[in-house]
């Protein structure tokens, strides 16, 4: 069942733009571009992927595929854009964090989300709704993990002032996990 998103904290910039994070289903979002916790070969099995696919239908599977086909795998740290098929989100952006333990992984972890925002970026994008990157079937931990993206779309904005990205929602299902952001968002 659906869980209709509801917004835990906001932090508003001094230019304006906005980072929220929410608790719900990213499926359900409502904003330009929902980020899926993608693996290299963009198969969308169990976690978010599946149910972004499941909600997306088939075309977002056979987008994904047909990426790779094309292009080959997504590196870790990168990130590749589709269509959102049935979704409320215009577009899907797959982006590939790294299995916990196999080095690197914040340097990658960061990475994932900048190209993911990067590609918001180049379709210009007004909202890109993010989860917690790695830190399910992957193993990131989810209080490292919150700090590692959180920084990264700071960052991200900092480093890119003429960005189209007006808000970016950090949004997860998980209580603890929504909550980890909330506290690293506090901190702002």
């Amino acid at each position: 069942m659906p869980h209709t998103p509801t917004t835990l904290h906001t932090h508003t910039r001094d230019d304006g733009r906005v980072v929220r994070v929410v608790r719900g289903d990213i499926t359900e979002e409502d904003v330009d571009a929902i980020v899926n916790a993608a693996n290299e070969r963009l198969a969308h099995g169990g976690g978010v992927a599946g149910a972004i696919s499941r909600r997306g239908g088939p075309d977002v599977q056979r987008e994904s595929e047909a990426w790779v086909r094309e292009r080959g795998p997504v590196p870790t740290g990168g990130a590749a854009i589709t269509s959102a098929g049935a979704l409320k989100a215009r577009y899907v952006i797959h982006a590939v964090g790294p299995v916990w333990g196999q080095g690197d992984e914040e340097p990658l972890l960061a990475s994932a989300v900048t190209s993911a925002l990067s590609l918001a970026d180049e379709r210009g994008l007004a909202s890109v709704s993010l989860p917690a990157i790695s830190t399910g079937i992957f193993g990131f931990p989810k209080p490292l993990g919150a700090k590692v993206i959180l920084r990264s779309v700071i960052e991200y904005l900092d480093s890119q002032p003429e960005t189209s990205l007006r808000e970016v929602r950090l949004c997860n299902i998980d209580a603890e996990t929504c909550e980890l952001f909330v506290a690293e968002a506090r901190r702002l």
